[in-house]
């Protein structure tokens, strides 16, 4: 288990330089074709060690046995060119040249494509530099008073009885009078003032 930070990358196999690639692969056809495709098998068995591909083990297995045909085919024929048939003589040309041509150009071929695989395999992707998001505003935050306030104000607002328009307003009660208590007080005093005067009279009058 890997700690905090990047995880390691695994090793790459290594590979030669291009230049070293570049070298053994004309030594490697320079010998083909001196030896008019008789260690064709040589660059065969570089190519199926190095893909390590059952097709190219079988080819190798071909072109050995090509080879030696080959190879009989010349000690078969006599010292002499002059007593070479016309079809010995193009007999073995067209087999010289099948065999250089199909063991170079594959070999060419296989090997090239082999390496520029590897290669594209176990190059890092490049880095792409992304820019950092926008940060998005945070909402209004309101104090802390300010947010006790609010719900007190909406729930004074919801506790105000709101006026029904239809509903008919009565008017106020109008004020009973006052009971007429002077006026009896003031009738009485009237009669007694009277009774006093005529008593008053009646007592003169005797």
């Amino acid at each position: 288990m890997h700690g905090y930070g990047p995880t390691p990358q695994q090793q790459t196999t290594s590979r030669p330089s291009p230049a070293t690639l570049t070298t053994v692969r004309v030594i490697l056809v320079t010998v083909t074709v001196l030896s008019c495709g008789l260690l064709g098998w040589v660059a065969m068995l570089r190519l199926a060690i190095v893909t390590r591909r059952p097709r190219d083990w079988a080819l190798l297995v071909v072109v050995m046995v090509l080879n030696a045909g080959l190879f009989a085919f010349i000690l078969g024929t006599p010292d002499d060119p002059d007593e070479m048939s016309d079809a010995s003589v193009l007999l073995m040309l067209l087999w010289i040249v099948a065999l250089l041509a199909g063991v170079i150009t594959y070999y060419l071929y296989v090997e090239i494509r082999h390496y520029s695989s590897l290669r594209s395999l176990g190059s890092p992707a490049p880095y792409t530099a992304t820019a950092p998001a926008h940060p998005t505003p945070l909402p209004y935050q309101q104090h802390p008073a300010q947010q006790r306030q609010q719900p007190q104000q909406h729930q004074q607002h919801h506790q105000q009885p709101q006026p029904n328009p239809y509903t008919v307003q009565t008017p106020p009660p109008t004020p009973t009078p006052a009971p007429q208590r002077l006026d009896q007080v003031r009738a009485e005093l009237d009669e007694l003032s009277d009774y006093l005067r005529k008593e008053n009279r009646e007592g003169e009058g005797r």
